[in-house]
This record gives structure tokens, sequence and C-alpha cells, in this order.
């Protein structure tokens, strides 16, 4: 015997609906702090909206020259299991450098580094939850938004990949004259040594929750032993159609 029909359209309308797929596209261009362009960022970003915000899921960059049509350099993540540690494939072939991270099981990551002298590190890493891995950071700041606009600050590991190891830092409001956005913070070192050595990385932020800024050290090599530091601005291409923060 068929359940009566209104029983029937109160089960679907109980029934979680599934997650609908979104696409988050956005463009960086990197310049030095006289001004002079050096590369442009083609970021790539699908998810789900999940409780009216944005979970990404795969995320695509590649690195341009500017004006040239091919990529120089590509990076690859996917956030499966975190927001804040994804897996990461980066290659910079004019370099010859490549580096995977993986998370072979719970709170152990693998850094596989063919660096640009030809040799090749791989790193153990046992991590506690609170680490960021890679873009990481931009999931990181905007799920404590609610706290670092209430002016708190947030300590957590960052992962140094290179270095097979990850350092505490503190994520907090800032101000700097070089950053124009509707929020600025910024990512610095816990340690008083590791202070003298890394520079604060300055983010800024639009209201809705979209990077605009990023002033710091990047990924990008500028020759075998130094990445660039750079100004990267951002614009937004294609918002999801729900927030980016809760």
């Amino acid at each position: 015997m068929k359940p009566p029909f209104c029983t029937v359209c109160l089960a679907l309308m109980a029934a979680p609906l599934p997650a609908m797929a979104q696409d988050f596209r956005f463009t960086g261009t990197a310049s030095t702090e006289d001004g002079d362009v050096i590369y442009e960022e083609r970021h790539s970003v699908d998810g789900t909206c999940e409780g009216g915000v944005f979970r990404p899921q795969q995320h695509e960059v590649a690195y341009h020259k500017p004006d040239a049509a091919e990529s120089f350099a590509g990076k690859a993540l996917e956030y499966d299991a975190s927001v804040f540690r994804p897996t990461v494939d980066f290659v910079q072939p004019t370099f010859d450098e490549k580096m995977v991270v993986t998370y072979p099981e719970p709170e152990i990551l693998v850094i596989d580094w063919q660096t640009p002298r030809g040799d090749s590190e791989r790193f153990e890493v046992a991590y506690p939850p609170n680490t960021v891995v890679d873009a990481g950071f931009d999931n990181f700041v905007r799920r404590n938004w609610q706290r670092l606009l209430a002016g708190e600050s947030v300590e957590f590991r960052f992962l140094g990949p290179t270095r097979g190891e990850h350092y505490g830092f503190v994520l907090e409001s800032a101000e700097n004259d070089r950053v124009d956005a509707d929020h600025v913070v910024q990512i610095r070192p816990t340690s008083m040594v590791l202070r003298f050595l890394v520079n604060p990385i300055v983010l800024g932020y639009s209201d809705s929750g979209a990077l605009s800024d990023y002033l710091g050290l990047t990924n990008i090599r500028k020759n075998q032993d130094k990445n660039y530091t750079a100004h990267i601005r951002y614009s937004v291409d294609t918002y999801p159609d729900c927030e980016l923060t809760p």
C-alpha cells in the first residue's frame, strides 16, 4: 500500500537538501614595491554552499607573466579533509621545482620537495589541530571573521614546507599604509627569534570576506635562492551564491 501523498510530501520536505555546487573565481596581480608587475595569478575555486557559507573543495591557480598566454607555474589544492589544510601540488618548471603536501594518516603530513638545485627532500611532520597549510590561511581568516571584527587575535601553527616544520603565528587586526582595504589583518610569528627573520604578511579583505590584498613573501621564485616579495591586489570575477564568511 502506497503512503498518502501528503506523507510523501512531508518526507521530502524533511530530507536534507544536497549542497549546491558553486564557483568562486578571482585574479591577483603581483607587483614590486616600485609598482612593476611581476606576474598574475588566476584562481578557480570549486566548492559548495553549506549552511549558507561557501566551502571550497578544489582550487586551481595558474601563474602568468604579463601578457603571456601560457602559465609558467601552477598549483592544485584539495580541501577534502580540512579547509585549513589542503593537499598541495605546486610546480614551477622554470626552476625545475615541484612540491607536494599530502596527509597519509591522521595528524601526519608528508612534504615531497624537488628543490631548484635538483635535490629531493622529504619531510614527515606531526601537526596539532590548529595547523594551517598554504592557501588554507585564507579560509582560516574567514572562519575567524567575527573574532577579528571583535578585535581578538588568534594563535595558530603555520607550515614552513621548505623547512619541514610548523611555526607559531598569530592572526590579528593591523594597520598598513600600503593596503587600502575594508579590513586589514596580519599574520606574524609569535617567536621573538622568528620576528627578526620573518616579516609579517599583511592581508586586506573586503566587507564580503574576499581577499583584496596580500603583502609579503610569495611562493614564486626570483632566483634559485630567493622568492619574490610582492603586493598582490585581487579582484573577484565570480562570487558563489552564498556568503564567504559565517
